[in-house]
């Protein structure tokens, strides 16, 4: 399948025997068996003679050993693309490096030196080596070969910049990686022999995984395993792949429970240079800091990855707005609140704490936004009667959720009133001359003209001026009293799912960054804390499992909604994965498509479904910009917003046949 910029990376730990370079070439060239698919392998530190071997590392013979089993390891890559890096000791005239050697298709392509030599605690390097510095050479022989050396290497396949670290090297106050980063390093490499003591490995991983964040890069971390265990040292294995912060795979290590004891692991996954590389285009700090910082580098090209991929080893999170650990999602949930509170505060701080109207209709958004002003009224010290909320049924309003919007309005304790919007309606539609489906409203009460609308055929039930109308009347009537608090939320102004003029408009929109698959957690989280064994948590609950709709078309003939947005313009999940994807991510729709394939969702879509909701995604998203350029403000409450004062600035006139794929 097409890479869609993946390039698959695997960290192996081989069972190395300490003094036997033949047995640990082996060992490597069996591991290099398993992991056939990688594109870049990285072993451990010292991997070929064995990292304690101490004073043995002044005999020539162990150094000539360990050269004759570099070339075992460089010919096994014979006729492969696969870049291998394998550590081991390098002498150069008088002096003896800690190398890191990169070899691919039956040829040694370079070494690059470790810079930190350790010498304290468990570690006596410099009895032995020698770091990198000034006045190295620049090529050195080895194993038959003449070849670059030194820090400053980078090894470039088309878009894919790998730049080698070796273990201490990392744990600099300015690690060689950094600086390799900012001269174009996307994929950073380790060769490491960190022994394994209490709780090391929870700083290791904090440790890997801050720096791939800090240089917006992937992250591979190979470590000795306890074949090196020797003497006093116990060496745990631990391999780590890293992608901008977050931990994309690790292999078992010692002390971890169920982990074999000898020995031998290797993990792998799929890491996105493409993001990557987007990543760092968009974070203009990013480009400043290497025009001022970069070190000068020498590029040493190697073969690019072959140009399919097998499968895809990495997990793609389906709702990458909800965290999927209970735990970590009630963290998530609490902080959003807090955010919008906090953003609600200050704006009416502001405007000298008035009166708040909104629009109560017992569906996700204006329960969430209720819940916040609820909240940030009682936080302050301020009477709640001082919200108001205005119930405002229609033409499609059920009667599950008019009862819920009661419900919930007397469990808050804020002030209720209901208008029934259904007689201005009809004759705004007088006064305009519409014909709302045909139907002719002169002359017709309220009671004839919704007996009429009753007898439609489901399919007929299709008029926008219909429903614009009814969104307007409310937006009429909340914008007369005062400062109207907006309900609307991120996935439904990504789509333009709004009225413009209507619930498109407000003084402060508390959910404008809220998706909607956050929505119901958020009001199944305050449920639970804020109202947990009350009357209004069962109320709260029945609203989250409420099936999503604007409800102004009329209900079904039991009374239930029969205006199901998802069974419209497609599930809100799988939207919410493409404005991720496509907002913070950059990513191309082919791209989108292919992750969606490959994602855990809630529930399993079908192909054509998960297209079909792609499309919709993206002609609504170009067409529906100028909803968006006319935002009121609202707190940015996560990585995604769609605010034009903010992180997205759009033409409302872009044409989106690129993306569509239509010339």
């Amino acid at each position: 399948m097409p890479r869609h910029g993946f390039v698959r990376i695997a960290v192996c730990s081989p069972r190395v025997t300490v003094g036997h370079p033949a047995h640990n070439a082996a060992a490597i060239v069996a591991q290099l068996a398993e992991v056939a698919a990688a594109d870049v392998v990285v072993f451990p530190e010292l991997c070929l003679t064995g990292y304690t071997c101490g004073d043995l590392f002044r005999q020539q013979q162990l150094l000539d050993a360990a050269a004759g089993a570099l070339a075992t390891v460089r010919d096994a890559t014979a006729g492969s693309r696969q870049l291998v890096f394998v550590g081991m000791p390098v002498p150069v005239g008088p002096r003896l490096f800690n190398g890191a050697v990169a070899v691919q298709g039956g040829r040694i392509h370079g070494v690059v030196p470790k810079t930190a030599i350790p010498t304290y605690g468990e570690f006596y390097e410099s009895r032995w080596f020698r770091g990198a510095g000034e006045g190295d050479p620049s090529t050195i022989d080895l194993a038959g070969e003449r070849v670059p050396f030194g820090t400053d290497l980078l090894f470039t396949a088309g878009p894919l910049v790998v730049a080698v670290e070796i273990c201490e090297d990392l744990w600099l106050p300015i690690p060689p990686s950094s600086r390799a980063a900012l001269a174009g390093a996307n994929l950073l490499v380790n060769l490491s022999a960190s022994n394994e003591i209490v709780a090391k490995h929870e700083y290791r991983r904090a440790l890997v995984g801050n720096q791939s964040a800090r240089c917006v890069a992937a992250y591979a971390y190979a470590a000795a395993g306890p074949g090196e265990s020797s003497t006093d040292l116990v060496f745990g294995g631990h391999c780590l792949v890293a992608e901008n912060g977050r931990i994309l795979v690790e292999s078992p290590r010692v002390g971890q429970p169920g982990a074999a004891l000898g020995g031998g692991w290797w993990a792998s996954a799929d890491v996105d240079i493409e993001r990557l590389d987007g990543e760092r285009r968009f974070i203009s700090s990013f480009g400043e800091a290497a025009r001022a910082a970069a070190r000068p580098s020498r590029q040493v090209s190697v073969a690019a990855p072959s140009g399919d991929l097998v499968g895809l080893e990495r997990h793609v999170d389906g709702r990458p707005f909800v965290p999927a650990d209970p735990a970590a999602r009630a963290a998530r949930c609490a902080e959003v609140f807090g955010i919008q509170c906090a953003g609600l505060a200050r704006r009416l701080e502001q405007t000298g704490w008035p009166e708040v109207f909104l629009g109560v209709s017992g569906g996700l958004d204006s329960t969430l936004a209720l819940l916040v002003a609820a909240k940030t009224f009682s936080a302050a010290g301020r009477p709640l009667a001082r919200i108001h909320g205005l119930a405002l049924p229609g033409f499609g309003t059920t009667q599950r959720t008019s009862s819920n919007a009661r419900k919930l309005m007397a469990g808050l304790g804020v002030s209720a009133a209901e208008i029934d919007i259904r007689a201005l309606c009809l004759d705004t539609f007088r006064a305009l001359g519409h014909r709302p489906f045909g139907i002719d409203p002169t002359g017709l009460d309220l009671a004839a003209f919704e007996a009429r609308l009753a007898g439609l055929p489901a399919a007929d039930r299709h008029d926008l001026v219909f429903e614009n109308v009814q969104a307007r009347e409310r937006t009429l009537l909340l914008m007369s009293r005062g400062f109207v608090l907006g309900t609307g939320d991120l996935s439904e102004l990504a789509l333009g799912w709004c009225t413009y003029a209507g619930d498109q408009i407000s003084m402060y929109g508390v959910n404008a960054s809220v998706p909607k698959t956050l929505v119901r957690f958020l009001v199944d989280h305050v449920a639970g804390t804020e109202h947990a064994g009350t009357a209004l948590e069962g109320v709260l609950r029945d609203i989250a499992a409420t099936t999503i709709s604007p409800e102004l078309l009329p209900p079904a003939a039991d009374g239930g909604i029969a205006q199901s947005t998802e069974d419209q313009l497609g599930p809100y999940e799988l939207h919410d994965f493409f404005l991720w994807g496509f907002v913070r991510c950059g990513f191309s729709p082919e791209k989108l498509l292919f992750l969606a394939d490959h994602a855990e969702f809630s529930r399993p879509y079908p192909r054509p479904l998960r297209v079909r909701t792609l499309r919709t995604f993206l002609r609504r998203f170009f067409a529906q910009q100028f909803k968006r350029s006319a935002l009121p403000d609202g707190p940015k409450v996560g990585s995604v917003s769609l605010s034009p004062r903010g992180d997205w600035r759009m033409p409302s006139d872009a044409d989106s046949r690129l993306w569509l794929g239509e010339g």
